[in-house]
């Protein structure tokens, strides 16, 4: 396959600059997590589960998603600088925590595939006290922590861990960057404990636009269309792994693409699709 045209491809993360950046911001986060977390146990402060984003749900507008942070800032949760990522993080989050736990408790063990340090979902999750936490990528080196959370190097179609050994799984912006989405769907299956949820988030359009010879992170761009979200819940279930809610063309469409990815000119949305263990 030839190469894109040097004006169509984004750069790909990396570089020293970059680097430093990435790692500042995660030393910010994690340090106010620490700090939050002692503070409000302190105080017995509760904050409630995040509402009003379903389990299956498409990301309809801008207003949509600054509304989610809204909630998240009132919810004393640290943002993620891209604004509109707080939208799947908040309802990622939500679904963890009410649908992920036994017998009407938060869930005990949680991992992040494809995760990142800098981040919300598992430090968001750490606030609300899930107490066994693991973000997993294939570039981490050697095993680091933040506030108690193990973040390593790993593969999300081969994690190693024990059959059923999770409570829940999130995967948020990582399977449109070439992940195989069978193998990754059976791994998933396969380290959850019937009655786990897995929680995905990805780009998404009802009419994708055209991402011919644009690339990202190492592989071509790619946003995913009704058909293919479609075909990710079959082969999902084939796994063992249900859809909690539906799939309608209703659900599927938006009047908005609020979504701006401005290093490769494109507009789209998101999708959060939730499933369970079986």
């Amino acid at each position: 396959m030839s190469a894109a045209p040097p004006s169509q491809v984004a750069a790909p993360p990396g570089g020293r600059l970059l680097a430093v950046a990435k790692r500042g911001a995660e030393h910010v986060l994690w340090a106010r997590v620490g700090i939050q977390r002692r503070v409000e146990a302190r105080r017995g402060t509760a904050r409630p589960v995040p509402t009003g984003i379903g389990p299956v749900a498409v990301l309809q507008s801008r207003a949509e998603s600054d509304a989610a942070v809204v909630q998240a800032g009132r919810l004393r949760l640290p943002l993620h600088r891209d604004r509109v990522k707080n939208w799947d993080a908040l309802g990622a989050v939500a679904a963890v925590l009410s649908l992920g736990g036994r017998d009407g408790a938060f869930p005990a063990r949680v991992m992040d595939a494809g995760s990142a340090r800098y981040s919300p979902i598992l430090p968001w999750l750490r606030l609300y006290g899930v107490p066994d936490l693991t973000g997993i990528n294939l570039e981490f080196a050697g095993p680091v922590r933040r506030d108690g959370v193990l973040f390593r190097y790993g593969d999300v179609t081969a994690t190693a861990l024990p059959d059923g050994y999770l409570d829940a799984i999130t995967c948020m912006s990582v399977i449109e960057h070439g992940v195989p989405l069978q193998p990754f769907l059976t791994e998933s299956a396969r380290v959850l404990r019937c009655g786990g949820v897995l929680v995905i988030s990805t780009d998404y359009d009802q009419e994708p636009p055209d991402t011919t010879g644009k690339a990202a992170y190492g592989v071509p761009v790619h946003i995913f269309g009704p058909a293919e979200i479609r075909a990710l819940v079959a082969d999902a279930a084939e796994a063992g792994l249900d859809l909690v809610g539906e799939l309608t063309d209703e659900v599927l469409a938006h009047p908005e693409r609020p979504c701006h990815w401005a290093r490769v000119n494109l507009d789209y949305t998101f999708i959060l699709l939730t499933f369970r263990r079986r």
